[in-house]
């Protein structure tokens, strides 16, 4: 049979795909011609996604978060910039930075690390900043910090974006009294030694922070511990972590690293439910697959770019099955999974310091980001919070600076599409999709996931990750009326477009209108390499 022109007509798929879900429902013989049929449509060129209206669970916000660590030029030089430096500024803190962090609506922002936190001691970040003493960071670069940028600087920074801070706190090289004293500096209101010394610092009331991490990859950089012995320590600091009146904690548990299922196992088992809120994961997408060579950033080939794919997707079965062993243990799902750092990790720039990481951002990296942000929100019934590898400058940045100049990245325009996401119902998505195939190994080429927000509006957020093919989709809406759709676009010329400060805006958002309503039906054709949030009112 020849099927090449039947199976570009989307009008086909449509009518198809109904009339099988009508003999579904009706129970008669022609369903098995109808559904086979209906099969070889979606294994060639169409997608078909039903979206069910029914509202399950909310897509926290916090799932939008980020992360910041004294790393290369994400605090100096990023945030917080020379007295000299000719920008808008509040006190040294860099406001066009801060506006473009608040129109993404950064839900929270991780800090001081990372490998840092277990070096750092918050009182050498406090206090007269000419009289504070200076270290080393021996994990990046082997700079020397001046302790500049700490609490105070840290906590006036996420109040100017309208964030929530989350620190990690320094299980590795710190001791409980050293934790719980930093806790009492920021949270409690009264008269008390740590209290005074804050008031004396000059903020009077507390902070009241919330999120609290106790230790960060204390199976590698954060003390190579075991997961029995860091269970034991956790219990132990977390004794010690206080909650004052207004300001209760919510303690997270450092987590595991990618598919090391038995320590999340062995945390759930030793670690009583009620003295966490979350416990983390970590996971980066490897181009390559090796650390020794991850690959560049800018120049890669479609092998390359098919294995990054991979890798990035690999995060849905990460979720999955951490998720599952959460489950034999809380399943109510009181504890929440918390992705704390993520994203895609290459070799630095060429010429640029290896312990800064810095790397440029493609289009690539937008298609890593949504897929896994649609992966975050499929699975948000378990996954309430996760950190983005990192902000500025560093790893998958939403921005990079050159002493006055910025730019936004294409990953950045991708938490400018989802925010629509944020603490919105998250709906059913049932997707069938074609293969992207790359010799004898397979993907799906579209992901998507949908949500209604507090108004009503029904947002549903698709990515085509095939680098040449254009997906005709068909998404059905099941009891969504929609009058008003609208669409938005971010896609470039090629795999490798990136935005540099000569052309800041090769990659960015457009008006998208490649779709049409029929009857409870949406046919929208995705072009290549590209991601589409469409908006039903």
């Amino acid at each position: 049979m020849q099927y090449p022109t039947i199976l570009s007509n989307p009008n086909l798929a449509f009518h198809l795909v109904k009339l099988t879900k009508s003999c579904f429902k009706k129970r008669i013989a022609l369903v098995f011609p109808a559904l086979l049929f209906t099969i070889l449509v979606l294994a060639q060129d169409t997608a078909v996604i039903s979206v069910q209206n029914n509202t399950k669970w909310t897509i926290s916000k916090h799932i939008y978060g980020h992360f910041s660590e004294h790393l290369g030029h994400c605090i100096y030089g990023g945030y917080w910039v020379d007295s000299t430096l000719p920008v808008a500024k509040k006190d040294r803190i860099r406001l066009d930075i801060v506006e473009a962090l608040r129109k993404i609506k950064v839900p929270n922002l991780r800090w001081p690390g990372g490998c840092f936190a277990d070096e750092y001691h918050w009182r050498d970040g406090i206090g007269p900043r000419n009289q504070r003493p200076k270290m080393v960071n021996t994990n990046w670069g082997g700079v020397t910090e001046d302790n500049s940028f700490g609490t105070h600087e840290y906590l006036e920074l996420c109040s100017l974006i309208g964030c929530e801070p989350f620190i990690a706190g320094n299980v590795g090289s710190g001791t409980v009294e050293e934790m719980s004293k930093w806790i009492e500096y920021l949270n409690f209101n009264g008269e008390s030694p740590m209290a005074n010394m804050r008031k004396a610092n000059g903020r009077t009331e507390p902070w009241k922070v919330s999120f609290w991490g106790v230790g960060n990859e204390t199976w590698g950089c954060g003390g190579n511990m075991t997961p029995d012995f860091y269970s034991d320590q956790y219990k132990r600091f977390a004794s010690f972590a206080k909650d004052y009146p207004g300001a209760p904690l919510k303690k997270i548990v450092s987590g595991a690293s990618d598919a090391d299922y038995n320590w999340t196992e062995t945390c759930m088992k030793k670690i009583p439910l009620w003295m966490m809120w979350g416990i983390g994961l970590h996971y980066y997408t490897i181009p390559t697959g090796s650390w020794a060579k991850k690959g560049s950033a800018t120049s890669f080939d479609e092998s390359e770019y098919f294995n990054t794919m991979k890798n990035a997707l690999f995060m849905d079965k990460l979720v999955a099955r951490h998720s599952a062993i959460m489950d034999k243990y809380d399943p109510d799902k009181k504890v929440a999974l918390i992705v704390d750092e993520w994203g895609i990790w290459t070799d630095v720039e060429p010429g640029t310091n290896p312990g800064f990481l810095y790397q440029q951002n493609s289009l690539r990296d937008a298609l890593v980001a949504a897929s896994t942000l649609n992966i975050f929100n499929n699975h948000s019934e378990r996954v309430r919070m996760a950190n983005l590898a990192q902000t500025i400058n560093v790893l998958q940045a939403l921005i990079l600076t050159d002493k006055e100049k910025i730019l936004l990245t294409p990953t950045y325009h991708v938490f400018d599409l989802f925010k629509v996401h944020q603490d919105a119902s998250y709906l059913d998505v049932n997707l069938k999709s074609p293969e992207y195939v790359s010799g004898d190994k397979k993907l799906a080429a579209v992901n998507a996931s949908a949500s209604k927000d507090s108004s009503g509006a029904v947002h549903i957020s698709l990515v085509n990750i095939h680098p040449a093919k254009s997906i005709t989709t068909v998404v059905y809406l099941s009891d969504i009326n929609a009058r008003n759709i609208s669409g938005q676009i971010l896609t470039a010329p090629q795999l490798t477009s990136v935005n540099t400060f000569d052309k800041p805006n090769a990659v960015q958002i457009n008006n998208f209108t490649a779709f049409k309503k029929k009857e409870n039906a949406v046919i929208v054709t995705l072009p290549a390499k590209s991601i589409v949030v469409l908006e039903l009112k």
